[in-house]
């Protein structure tokens, strides 16, 4: 699943909306997604700046006020290899295929380039 972190600068803001929720936090949308049962342990991936950069496991869904529907999340961001996205309103799913990896997974100090950099060459077409 993608969202877009709305209103965010900098994946450091995105951290910081988490620092103070404890293990999980929950975000509200109008509708219950259709795979939401396959969904449950996979990841809620962020969109910066139509990038992806980031992912949070998704640890389930409950009901809210309203009608409307609670998207449970662990507050620990997982850094992805930024991959262009375009931005969207509420969510998308994510097929697996199309998920970037994961960077700290054991990559040596110059197999992966700064997040910020990468950026800017995929956004020149460069990568």
């Amino acid at each position: 699943m993608t969202k877009v972190a709305y209103g965010a600068q900098s994946l450091e803001e995105v951290r910081g909306w988490f620092r103070t929720r404890g293990d999980e936090a929950r975000l509200t949308t109008r509708y219950l997604p259709r795979r939401h049962e396959e969904m449950i342990g996979g990841s809620l991936f962020w969109i910066l700046k139509h990038q992806l950069v980031a992912r949070s496991e998704i640890l389930g869904f409950e009901e809210a006020e309203g009608g409307r529907t609670h998207i449970v999340i662990s507050t620990k961001l997982v850094e992805v290899l930024p991959k262009p996205r375009r931005a969207h309103q509420g969510w998308r799913y994510l097929e697996d295929q199309d998920a970037p990896q994961d960077l700290g997974g054991g990559e040596a100090g110059g197999d992966v380039l700064p997040g910020e950099i990468a950026s800017e060459l995929s956004r020149l077409g460069l990568v």
